[in-house]
């Protein structure tokens, strides 16, 4: 193994949970491994699955998550199992889970947060600190509604560490997401993952979605339950059926991928994605929105030029990668799978050496939004670059 191969990537397409933990733990095993991160359909036995993992890396730090489609060496893939190892080499990783989400509170998270820190730092490689050269990845339940709180909470704590992740999905069915910790499965619940790299690393954020003129104002909102009840002072789905200048009675939201909403955040824009129109005209998004925000319609662009320059800046910054680690929403799974570029998409990403999973939502440096393309990219040794960024 040279010095360009200390994060190793598989991707197994077995219909059997413990054929895919073999086919995985054959093509990602190293020596010294400091963390293995996976990411597998739901349709798996998770018993199955959990105890073929607990088997075969035993004494290795393991996390995961369960999926709406898995990205590896395979493509874009439904009922597959991919991740990746990463070798104590380069990397020091400590990890935890967040339990009972429900119940997370703002003196609980930055306790978690503190106690990891002070873990990575006893543990890094001499003239290194939990600051230097290291990302917050977190795996979270996305059915549980609590990602903007604990993610919010987490990025507060860490303070100069980028938080990146996504929402652990079921294949779209919208049962139970589950994240994987400690040798087993967990539903609401989170897994925090403090990594700090002796090679480059950059964290990223890439969406196809462009703002149009038309804006709506949040009068009337309840955030806890993602819920709109009034945008401009009218019923909000009769208001936004208006602005949009179509019906959304009947619509398939999941396949409504060419117009959506964004909001405005320091100059920047963060998707919202619609996931129910209510008989009393509410809309629930897949994520918070407070009363007073101002929502803007967005359309979609082309998939294909915005992903390339994403990963032209990446190399800018930190060389070819040896990884890309990404978190990318189901809906663009969608939109890429009808779009006439996918197989660009899908050569782009794996020239680009890119393993990760379809999530339910996406965080960055603490926020939780929709329809994005989120990760961190780790360069080679020899590279030069900002790590952490």
């Amino acid at each position: 193994m040279n010095d360009r191969t200390r994060i190793r990537a598989a991707h197994s397409c077995a219909e059997n949970a413990q054929d895919a933990v073999r086919e995985f733990h054959r093509a990602v095993y190293q020596d010294n491994m400091a963390l293995v991160v996976f990411f597998c359909s739901a349709a798996y036995d998770s018993d199955a699955l959990a105890e073929e993992m607990n088997r075969l890396f035993r004494g290795v730090q393991v996390v995961g998550c369960t999926t709406a489609g898995e990205i590896g060496t395979a493509g874009y893939r439904d009922f597959s199992l991919s991740g990746i190892s990463f070798s104590s080499t380069d990397f020091t990783a400590v990890s935890a889970c967040i339990e009972n989400l429900q119940a997370f509170e703002t003196v609980r998270g930055h306790a978690l947060v503190d106690s990891l820190q002070r873990e990575l730092d006893s543990r890094l490689f001499p003239q290194a600190s939990a600051s230097s050269n290291c990302v917050a990845l977190q795996l979270i339940d996305g059915l549980s509604l609590r990602e903007e709180a604990v993610s919010r909470v987490l990025q507060s704590a860490l303070g100069r560490i980028p938080l990146v992740g996504g929402s652990a999905a079921d294949s779209l069915s919208m049962k139970k997401s589950r994240v994987y910790s400690g040798g087993r499965f967990h539903d609401d619940a989170s897994v925090l993952i403090l990594l700090a790299s002796r090679v480059p690393c950059t964290v990223f954020r890439t969406h196809h979605l462009e703002p149009m003129p038309e804006r709506l104002v949040v009068t009337e909102a309840d955030p806890a339950r993602r819920t709109v009840l009034e945008l401009n002072g009218r019923p909000a789905a009769g208001e936004l059926s208006r602005v949009l200048g179509q019906s959304l009675e009947g619509a398939d939201l999941w396949h409504m991928l060419d117009r959506t909403i964004i909001v405005l955040i320091n100059g920047e824009s963060y998707v919202r994605a619609l996931n129910a129109i209510h008989p009393d005209q509410s809309l629930t998004f897949f994520c918070a929105i407070e009363k007073g925000t101002v929502l803007r319609i967005a359309r979609s662009a082309d998939l294909l030029p915005k992903l390339e320059r994403a990963f032209a800046d990446i190399r800018a910054k930190v060389g070819a990668p040896q990884c890309v680690l990404g978190f990318d929403c189901s809906h663009r799974k969608l939109a890429i799978m009808r779009s006439p570029e996918r197989e660009k998409i899908a050569a782009l990403m794996l020239e680009n050496r890119t393993t990760g999973f379809c999530t339910y939502g996406e965080q960055y440096r603490g926020l939780h939004m929709n329809q994005t393309f989120v990760g961190v990219a780790f360069g080679s040794s020899n590279a030069s670059g900002e790590g952490g960024q």
